[in-house]
């Protein structure tokens, strides 16, 4: 059956990559344009341009958001959103979720290679090299100069995807550190399908269907410090792989059929 629908599969993958394209292509003018208007304001009118182009491409591809019932952000907050990171289509279903409100992603520097993407993705997102101890710092005093000017955060805290058959990664410290420094709440968001609509191994995975999120309870820093970092970092990583575990992510090896059945 498999190789019946191989073709089809590779078909569907064309289609989607040809979509995307051309979506690049319509968004890219204005993404020029709004560059001109200040990283506050041309960066929120980036996001919405993007945000356009994501539900545009989402729907012609057969992919539908499922937003699981949740505690929701709180319109008058800022947070540092944190979500796990398992999929290429983590980064367009983060604008699905935090639509509703001015917000900055943390990103990989190298993305930016990417001809016209990179472009796009260079005026839209933070750029992090977590290779290089100075950029990291870079990229944190950037994102904390963000929070201050009332515009919240994401963040990966994984770094990057986990290609392990556990819940999560180990985090890193960043948004955690950026949380506690700035005071900010630290809001939890689950992404439980991207895995299965494309695998972080290839673009030639993708395949239509539900797509759901779930966001969790908000964590309060008030009065933390920076002692405290470790124990936060716990809490909210107990907190997401607990919740993981209870829906079945597919990825948690223990959860899935064996793979010679």
């Amino acid at each position: 059956m498999r190789a019946v629908l191989k073709p089809f599969r590779w078909l569907y993958c064309i289609y989607a990559l040809l979509l995307f394209i051309t979506g690049m292509l319509l968004v890219l003018p204005f993404v020029v344009v709004f560059s001109f208007y200040g990283p506050v304001r041309g960066g929120n009118l980036i996001y919405r341009a993007c945000l356009i182009w994501d539900r545009a491409w989402m729907t012609l591809t057969g992919m539908r958001h499922v937003e699981l019932p949740g505690p929701g952000p709180d319109p008058e907050k800022q947070y540092v959103f944190v979500a796990n990171h398992i999929s290429y289509l983590d980064i367009p279903v983060i604008l699905l979720v935090v639509h509703r409100r001015a917000f900055r992603v943390l990103g990989k520097a190298e993305m930016r290679k990417i001809p016209i993407f990179g472009y796009i993705y260079s005026r839209a997102v933070v750029m992090v090299d977590r290779s290089s101890p100075d950029q990291r710092s870079k990229s944190a005093r950037e994102l904390i100069g963000i929070l201050h000017q009332g515009i919240s955060v994401f963040i990966f805290p994984e770094g990057t995807f986990n290609e392990s058959d556990k819940p999560l990664k180990p985090f890193y410290d960043g948004a955690f550190r950026i949380a506690i420094e700035t005071q900010t709440p630290i809001k939890p968001i689950l992404f439980l399908d991207t895995y299965e609509r494309m695998h972080y191994s290839s673009i030639f995975s993708l395949n239509p269907g539900r797509i759901r999120t779930v966001c969790l309870p908000e964590v309060s820093v008030e009065g933390l410090t920076m002692e405290d970092l470790p124990v936060l970092k716990e809490r909210v990583s107990r907190m997401m792989e607990d919740e993981l575990v209870r829906r079945e992510a597919s990825w948690i090896r223990p959860l899935n059929v064996p793979q010679n059945e």
